[in-house]
């Protein structure tokens, strides 16, 4: 019974948020529970490390964006 309220207000909610010109989206992260996470985000900042590394030319340009913000705010 009290799911069945609950059931109706999120779906209120949800139609409310349509109205307003929004619509919903599914998106897939990585499971954090997984015992090989840990493992998989050090490979994938190994990797970006690498990158960064081997691609002086991005990292010069980085530098130069950041001296570049003025007017910008959060």
């Amino acid at each position: 019974m009290a799911s069945t309220h609950v059931n109706a207000r999120v779906q209120r909610h949800r139609e409310a948020l349509r109205r307003a010109g929004l619509r919903p989206v599914q998106i897939w992260v990585p499971d954090t529970r997984r015992a090989d996470f840990a493992e998989e985000c050090r490979r994938q900042s190994r990797l970006a490390a690498q990158a960064d590394v081997a691609d002086s030319d991005m990292q010069h340009w980085l530098d130069e964006a950041l001296t570049d913000l003025d007017g910008w705010s959060a």
